[in-house]
């Protein structure tokens, strides 16, 4: 048996599906979801736990903030033997018409952040599974739930000196929403042979005040929690449909 030096959860657990969060917080929300739940680890921005959905053993694991630690965790969580992993996160629309708590499910990301960078040439896409992006368009949809498909940007600073410059530019180019992980989970995903997907909760409005946005969120703004509530349960559903396929 071996402990993986991040994560610091075995390599014999047996799961295939894997929920991964930014937030260590998140995992607790998602633990409401599922039964029989255990505690795993808990080192650094990475808390881990095991449960059922369904019957079909899941694990939620937090990344942290950024494309390095969504890194860390996907090899880490590739190595004891998860084959499935859908991000569930926050981002901010930069178009009209996604509303707070909106879904978005991501096709494909422009890989503004440097993790990936460091995998492969830029030019590589950043792209998730097929199949586990139906399944979660096909659970937001069967719970008729708000959501979208489309384009994200995924960086790695709120706070440059360009920050409207680059919301305009990738406004323009039909990038419908914002993050930081997406683009690093797809490209080392599709390297190490895993099959990913990404759902972002709108917590900010196009045009609207990012700071003012996030401190809602974190307050525990409804529509925002809704719509985290929403991602963690269309994530569920997604790994049981794929299993159900299996």
């Amino acid at each position: 048996m071996e402990i993986m030096p991040h994560l610091q959860i075995r390599d014999d657990l047996g799961v295939h599906y894997a929920i991964l969060p930014g937030d260590p917080a998140r995992v607790d929300r998602i633990a409401e979801q599922l039964t029989d739940v255990e505690e795993l680890a808990y080192n650094r921005e990475f808390k881990s736990i095991r449960g059922l959905y369904k019957g079909v053993p899941v694990l939620a694991v937090s990344t942290g903030i950024g494309g390095p630690s969504a890194c860390i965790a996907v090899e880490e969580l590739a190595r004891v033997g998860v084959t499935h992993m859908i991000r569930i996160g926050s981002g901010g629309a930069l178009q009209p018409g996604i509303h707070l708590g909106d879904l978005v499910m991501v096709q494909g990301a422009v890989r503004s952040d440097g993790a990936s960078k460091m995998y492969i040439d830029p030019v590589y896409p950043a792209v998730p599974d097929f199949d586990l992006l139906t399944a979660c368009v096909t659970a937001a949809r069967q719970e008729q739930l708000p959501y979208h498909v489309g384009l994200c940007r995924s960086h790695d600073s709120f706070y440059t000196d360009q920050e409207e410059e680059m919301r305009t530019k990738w406004t323009k180019s039909g990038i419908m929403v914002s993050d930081m992980e997406t683009a690093a989970l797809f490209v080392v995903g599709r390297l190490r042979g895993v099959h990913t997907a990404s759902i972002l909760n709108t917590v900010v409005e196009y045009k609207d005040d990012l700071e003012q946005n996030i401190n809602n969120y974190a307050d525990g703004a409804s529509r925002t929690m809704q719509g985290e509530w929403d991602e963690i349960h269309t994530a569920l559903e997604a790994c049981y449909i794929v299993s159900s396929a299996e």
